[in-house]
């Protein structure tokens, strides 16, 4: 048998807690952000989006080549699927 036994004092029976202190269960005083505190968040947001923006706009050309590309691969999953259909043996 594999158990492991304490031999310090007072570790053998069941811990007991104190009741809890009422001031615990006194509502806490709710700290409000500054308004200084909540403009320098909107502005670190905005520089942070305004840094992550592309540097060069996509052309239109490059959004209907991408666009194209999307509905040729889709064709060509479709028709693969179909030709296994046809062409594989039943599982």
């Amino acid at each position: 048998m594999k158990t492991a036994v304490s031999t310090a004092p007072g570790r053998s029976g069941p811990s007991v807690h104190p009741p809890p202190s009422p001031q615990l269960a006194a509502p806490r005083h709710v700290r409000r952000v500054s308004l200084i505190d909540r403009a320098a968040l909107r502005l670190g947001l905005a520089l942070i989006t305004w840094g992550r923006r592309p540097l060069e706009l996509e052309s239109r050309e490059r959004r209907a080549r991408h666009a194209e590309q999307y509905l040729a691969r889709l064709e060509r999953e479709r028709l693969a699927l179909r030709w296994q259909g046809l062409n594989l043996p039943p599982r």
